[in-house]
């Protein structure tokens, strides 16, 4: 049988994918593209800023403590004469390393669970449902305040043991147990969203009447799968990465607001907040400049969520 050749015109037309038309919709959504130029300025600013800052975030200048804002200290100083702008900066990093660690962990976690869950069923499904359940029905920073409470004097009296016994500095920064108890923790009840969302992605797709259609069709295993089963699971995924994203920077800057995450001298928006909400009535700056730039990563994150959300949902598209 003759094969009608394609025209001119037809062989110069672009070819559509489901990416390549999910990233068309984004760019035309003006606060997604706000939210995403935030987050890369942010990005930028975690990954270069300490490198570029005029002061280092533990340099002290006694003489200049509590100053407001100027050309010298954009953001003014702190009690102890300290930049609070690159004290900010610095906890961009802080902020990014522990949400992009944990997010990390979670998905994997998450992923994992909610797949298997998903495609065996049956017992298997019903404990990994009643694990997620438990989980989530914990309060989250009481469960965040109990691990600190068992495990930061066991894990720093190891460390201090290990320094002894071979004298590497390494085995003095006591921020590694922070961060280590942060991940863990943060991680520990940031998973089940993902595991309930991919569970529920694997369940709908794999009897959507287009999946039948394809089979009915003769396509093979492989093609369905890149072509209808993977596309269609992993968009609702990165919308709750992105959204994740956020959540796991809030979450950071709360514990640690409590005391109950990073603690000083490492900077960390939430610390900072907490020593600003001290004097916020006579130094308003200490309060207002990391309370600004959480604010504005969180909205950052949200637009880029529901513009993503909005891309990569056809029946939601326009």
């Amino acid at each position: 049988m003759a094969t009608i050749p394609m025209t001119p015109a037809e062989l110069d037309e672009p070819k559509t994918s489901l990416w390549r038309d999910a990233w068309y919709r984004l760019v035309r959504n003006k606060l997604a593209i706000f939210g995403l130029f935030v987050i890369v300025v942010l990005a930028f600013a975690a990954a270069f800023g300490p490198y570029l800052t005029p002061y280092d975030f533990l340099s002290q200048d006694l003489n200049a403590r509590n100053a407001s804002p100027s050309l010298a200290h954009l953001f003014g100083t702190d009690d102890l004469g300290r930049d609070v702008f690159s004290r900010v900066i610095y906890g961009t990093r802080t902020a990014f390393v522990v949400a992009i660690v944990v997010t990390a962990i979670a998905v994997t976690i998450g992923v994992a669970l909610g797949a298997m869950a998903g495609f065996f069923g049956g017992w298997f499904d019903r404990i990994i449902m009643w694990l997620t359940d438990v989980t989530m029905s914990v309060p989250n920073l009481l469960l965040v305040v109990v691990i600190n409470a068992s495990l930061k004097a066991p894990l720093a009296g190891w460390m201090e043991a290990q320094y002894l016994a071979t004298l590497n500095p390494f085995f003095r920064e006591t921020i590694w147990v922070d961060f280590i108890l942060v991940f863990g923790s943060m991680a520990l009840i940031s998973w089940p969203p993902y595991a309930r969302l991919v569970r529920a992605q694997v369940l709908s797709i794999r009897s959507r009447p287009y999946i039948t259609a394809a089979r009915a069709l003769g396509l093979t295993t492989r093609i369905i799968l890149l072509r209808y089963v993977v596309p269609n699971a992993v968009g609702p995924l990165i919308v709750s990465v992105s959204a994740g994203l956020g959540t796991a920077m809030v979450l950071e800057s709360a514990f640690s607001f409590l005391g109950v995450g990073v603690n000083p001298p490492t900077p960390s928006w939430g610390n900072m907040i907490s020593d600003g909400l001290r004097v916020w009535q006579h130094y308003p700056h200490l309060l207002a400049a990391p309370a600004a730039v959480l604010g504005l990563a969180t909205v950052g994150f949200s637009f880029l969520g529901d513009g993503l959300n909005d891309a990569l949902n056809p029946r939601g598209s326009k």
